[in-house]
């Protein structure tokens, strides 16, 4: 278990996380300071630069047994913090960890000191310190990284915390427990013309009009992801033409996220997305052109990691259940359950606390140990205690 001065040192660690944080691509110094942190525990090997910027460490028994991994996620969001009561608030302009990734960085450092001070009976288990989740690039990035292969995880677990639940208690289930979601981009192009002479050229404004509410009801949001039929579009940016008075627009940009209880529901859903686009587009004399971002896979948890996930929990006396799950929200931890049995986990600060992504949020450092005894014990039920 962790001593008082490991959760001192660890949320001194996590705050200096936070004054620092880099976007999706970025985590150079992010995995510097993991790096830094893990040399210290002497794991039997470190690795650098998996799928981007990606670290793991790897804690081998030399005993024959399966590899466990356990993952957090490197980058932080590009938005500005609103935390001026707190001396850790971000030290750079635009972005910041209101993601909660510091935190769960921290939680594998200190699943790191217990398995260093105290190593499992057999096989191995792996810290993933994970790139550019929140485009959702990363864990394809490492899981199709080469040197993966040599820690391709049997079983794989993560803790993300999700605010708007009681203090500590922990939501997960069984089967599907983060929704597939894509930003799909829609450009219209047409020609430009003068504001005095509109006809001249072909707008995209009344496509755009057309568009928003006709793509908004593709969705079938009632019901929740619990209904595999469950679809839901949001539209996020709308643009038309350029900021003047004297030139009718030439090109528009509809910014839309899809999103789905399952990867192939997902692939409907953008084919009916393109199709009703391309529709639209023709009717107004437009060309219709697509790019794909933010790419989402759906996140289903396997039965036995969620078992022993389930097991650890309750043997730990931590409250748990399905409130709240599964989430209409993303997570490409997902990638790593295609070949290992995975199971997410969600912690929650608090009813009270702030919002994921809102410019106030901040990790409660109280969470550290509670998610590091969970990891702890899900790794020791697995692997045993040397």
């Amino acid at each position: 278990m962790l001593t008082n001065i490991d959760q001192i040192e660890l949320t001194e660690f996590r705050r200096d996380l936070h004054r620092h944080p880099e976007l999706s691509g970025e985590e150079v110094q992010t995995a510097a300071r993991i790096v830094a942190a893990l040399k210290p525990m002497s794991p039997t090997r470190i690795l650098t630069g998996l799928g981007g910027h990606g670290v793991a460490a790897i804690f081998d028994s030399g005993k024959e047994g399966p590899t466990v991994l356990f993952r957090a996620e490197l980058d932080a969001l590009p938005i500005q913090e609103r935390n001026d009561d707190i001396a850790w608030q971000s030290l750079t302009p635009g972005k910041s960890h209101v993601c909660g990734h510091d935190g769960h960085m921290t939680m594998l450092l200190g699943l790191g000191r217990m398995i260093s001070r105290q190593p499992v009976a057999r096989g191995r288990v792996v810290l993933m310190f994970q790139p550019a989740e929140e485009d959702g690039s990363g864990a394809k990035a490492v899981v199709s990284d080469p040197a993966y292969q040599d820690i391709k995880a049997d079983w794989a677990f993560a803790i993300h915390v999700k605010p708007g639940s009681p203090f500590g208690f922990v939501s997960t289930c069984a089967g599907l427990i983060n929704c597939a979601s894509l930003g799909l981009k829609i450009k219209l192009v047409g020609r430009t013309a003068h504001a005095a002479t509109p006809e001249d050229g072909i707008s995209p404004a009344q496509a755009v009009a057309r568009l928003i509410p006709a793509l908004d009801a593709l969705g079938q949001g009632d019901g929740g992801p619990q209904n595999e039929n469950f679809r839901l579009v949001t539209i996020t940016h709308v643009n038309i033409g350029e900021p003047s008075f004297g030139v009718a627009p030439g090109e528009g940009e509809i910014y839309a996220t899809l999103r789905t209880a399952s990867d192939e529901g997902m692939a409907s859903l953008e084919a009916a997305a393109r199709h009703l686009a391309r529709s639209v587009a023709a009717e107004f004399g437009l060309a219709a052109d697509f790019e794909v971002c933010d790419n989402f896979a759906a996140s289903v948890n396997d039965r036995d990691a969620c078992r022993v996930a389930t097991q650890a929990i309750d043997s730990l006396n931590v409250p748990y259940g399905r409130a709240g799950v599964p989430m209409r929200a993303s997570e490409d931890f997902g990638v790593f359950g295609w070949n290992a049995r995975a199971a997410m986990l969600f912690l929650g600060p608090g009813e009270d606390h702030a919002a994921l992504h809102n410019p106030d949020y901040d990790f409660p450092d109280d969470l550290i140990p509670i998610g590091c005894a969970i990891f702890e014990r899900i790794a020791r039920d697995i692997l045993g205690s040397a």
